[in-house]
């Protein structure tokens, strides 16, 4: 997989989980922001929380491309 340089400011998408039915797989839009506990790091924001900016988390740049993905993992 192709390595992205994130900015802050940024939009991309994530999957996101929900939290009490690990059924349910959405695409969600997040945005990269600095890290308040460490403004050198980028985290993801996300439903008033903050995560790393990890190399675990699939990131699309793209709704479409989130999209695609979304297609052909889950169905």
């Amino acid at each position: 997989m192709k390595q992205h340089q994130y900015s802050a400011g940024d939009i991309v998408y994530i999957f996101y989980r929900h939290p009490s039915i690990e059924e349910v797989v959405n695409i969600q839009e997040v945005a990269v922001v600095h890290n308040p506990d460490n403004p050198n790091e980028l985290s993801l924001f996300l439903f008033e929380s903050y995560y790393p900016l990890t190399n675990d988390i699939l990131i699309f740049t793209s709704e479409m491309d989130a999209e695609q993905a979304y297609h052909q993992y889950f169905y």
